[in-house]
């Protein structure tokens, strides 16, 4: 949801986030991912994560919903970004990481148990998924975008019938890498 937003402002959207920091972000993900394995981008938006993991060495796959941000990804990354939604993510076990930064919060909250269902098993065994939420337990639209807003309920909800899957409070990495961002 969004991507007709995307579309007119993925100029401005591109200039305003593919040189943002998030070196930090990236620290305690890729603490769970061997290094050279395969990574996807989720929703790559600038494609500055999918980027960022390229550079370290890590074999990168990403997507975006917007056919104008997935042109602009796929030219700063010099390789194909597919334009697809979530919805429609279908795909076999292949990755050790899956990046969905400040993506899934444009898919509402009806649909989400169903897409985090479809990234789980894209997965490889002990695979993470880390993913971003402004923090709360709504949905809006905004300045024509959707935003499901999640907290730890939400995604203990969303994400509590997958396989493999420890509850948060154990620390283990595949959960400790979904994570909920304050909205702010």
């Amino acid at each position: 949801m969004g991507s007709d937003f995307y579309e007119k402002q993925a100029e401005r959207f591109f200039q305003d986030t593919v040189a943002v920091d998030m070196q930090p972000l990236y620290q305690r993900f890729l603490q769970h991912v061997p290094q050279g394995e395969p990574i996807l981008d989720a929703g790559c938006g600038s494609g500055r994560d999918a980027l960022a993991f390229k550079r370290l060495g890590y074999s990168v796959h990403a997507f975006d919903a917007s056919t104008a941000l997935a042109t602009m990804a796929s030219e700063l990354l010099g390789q194909p970004v597919d334009v697809l939604r979530f919805e429609n993510f279908i795909c076999g076990v292949q990755y050790a990481g899956i990046w969905a930064c400040a993506s899934l919060l444009h898919v509402s909250e009806a649909e989400l148990p169903d897409v985090f269902v479809k990234l789980w098993q894209a997965l490889l065994p002990d695979g993470v998924l880390y993913c971003s939420f402004k923090y709360g337990d709504t949905a809006r639209c905004t300045g024509g975008r959707h935003f499901t807003d999640a907290n730890e309920e939400r995604l203990e909800r969303w994400t509590n019938g997958l396989p493999g899957r420890a509850s948060q409070s154990t620390g283990s990495p595949r959960i400790g890498a979904l994570s909920v961002l304050s909205s702010g």
